[in-house]
């Protein structure tokens, strides 16, 4: 791929597509299943095609007390030293939900309006080329470029954030399919290990050659750690207490539709979020333009070094970073390039912008990764911190992928939209 430019491809409809694709594509309805973890094996693909079939029943909903206070403290709820550590906490803590963050600590529902729980800008729509010209063989399910139109929607202004979700499940005491284990007689045949609630966690490793690896399969960097989850993202003994505002992490698409629908609100589509990404700029590689580094800068948080053994940090950071720590793109969004990647709403497949609709396409019918077998795939986008521009190099605004619907991993996250008047029309 040339830096800089997307040249247009012809537009293939239905080209080298069989008629069974094309049923595929544009029969879609959506679905519960779809998650993995770039270049990894997912929990999906562990648990095997008997999961396949019982994967929607066994990310099950439940019902749980109020979160609990994350500090253990044996003070009085009324001394002064109570009072005081419950202030230190909610000031460096709380980032852009304060009146959330104070009760979340304090151990307290709140009165909480979902649907301002986030700070939303108005992305106004149109026509754009979406895509990757001139793909190479590792990313060919960039392309072809074709022209898409999008109507106008409302997107959040930053990945939700460990503060604006503890809210939700404060609100409605919602439990994470992470924070469950799963059925052994649901998956007789996944290994005991895997049935314990945890996510995928990226763990540094040494003398490994990543392009020896490929790109799917039990690979060394991906370890499934039980007890990884929202609120203990590496694991036990880990806490989000400093990190809220932090993108929340360790979800999978089951959880993320979840908060949407508690917040009157939805994933976007992959078109959405790739015209919302690009924020008004045309046929460049990155969300701020034509250069990786322009003035030298980085302008995303990103691996720097060896993968997978050293990151240098060279961008300030060695793994998920703040919201908001870079400049926005045109529209005003943030961290659409890096951090953690972005969940979608569509199912993924490697050749749907062959056909692909030109107004305002929804995906294709089911998910499906040659690669990744085990289960539908949904869309994930933007890239997140561990993409380095020699071995992943999927911080580019065209690239995709998708990961499978069990899987949750501490690299991936989300941001909502809302279908809501425009700014003119609101009263």
């Amino acid at each position: 791929m040339q830096a800089g430019t997307q040249d247009e491809m012809p537009r293939q409809q239905g080209a080298g597509v069989t008629e069974d694709l094309e049923d595929l594509f544009l029969g879609r309805t959506h679905g519960e299943v779809g998650l993995i973890p770039p270049h990894g094996q997912g929990r999906g693909d562990i648990l095997g095609t008997e999961g396949n079939k019982k994967g929607s029943t066994a990310a099950r909903t439940g019902v749980i007390p109020p979160l609990p206070t994350p500090m253990e403290t044996t003070e009085e709820a009324d001394s002064p030293a109570a009072r005081a550590r419950t202030t230190l906490i909610v000031a460096t803590a709380c980032f852009m939900l304060l009146p959330v963050g104070l009760f979340y600590w304090m151990n307290r529902a709140p009165a909480v309006d979902p649907a301002n729980v986030c700070k939303m800008v108005w992305i106004p729509g149109g026509e754009f080329r979406m895509g990757t010209g001139n793909v190479d063989d590792k990313h060919k399910e960039e392309g072809p470029v074709h022209n898409v139109q999008v109507k106008g929607f409302w997107m959040d202004e930053t990945e939700v954030t460990n503060a604006q979700f503890a809210a939700f499940v404060q609100a409605t005491g919602y439990v994470t399919d992470a924070e469950k284990d799963l059925s052994a007689a649901e998956f007789p045949n996944a290994p005991a290990e895997y049935l314990k609630g945890g996510s995928l966690i990226f763990k540094r490793v040494q003398g490994v050659d990543p392009f020896q690896c490929g790109t799917s399969g039990n690979l060394p960097w991906w370890k499934f750690t039980a007890g990884a989850t929202w609120r203990t993202p590496e694991g036990p003994g880990s806490s989000i207490e400093q990190r809220m505002n932090h993108p929340v992490i360790c979800l999978t698409w089951k959880d993320v539709h979840a908060f949407a629908t508690w917040a009157g609100k939805r994933l976007p589509t992959e078109a959405e979020w790739e015209f919302a990404a690009r924020g008004g700029l045309k046929d460049m590689p990155y969300v701020w333009g034509a250069e990786e580094r322009p003035n030298g800068k980085y302008l995303c948080n990103h691996w720097q070094g060896t993968f997978p053994a050293n990151d240098t940090g060279e961008d300030g950071f060695q793994s998920v970073a703040p919201v908001a720590s870079f400049p926005p793109n045109g529209y005003g969004l943030y961290d659409v390039a890096g951090n953690v990647w972005e969940m979608c709403e569509d199912w993924y497949h490697p050749d749907f912008y062959k056909i692909s609709p030109a107004v305002n396409p929804l995906g294709p019918a089911i998910g499906f990764d040659p690669e990744q077998t085990g289960f539908g795939q949904h869309v994930i986008r933007g890239g997140s911190w561990l993409c380095d521009v020699g071995y992943c190099f999927r911080f580019r605004v065209g690239s995709r992928q998708g990961l499978d619907a069990l899987t949750s991993t501490n690299h991936a996250g989300f941001r909502c939209v809302a279908d809501r008047p425009a700014p003119s029309a609101r009263k």
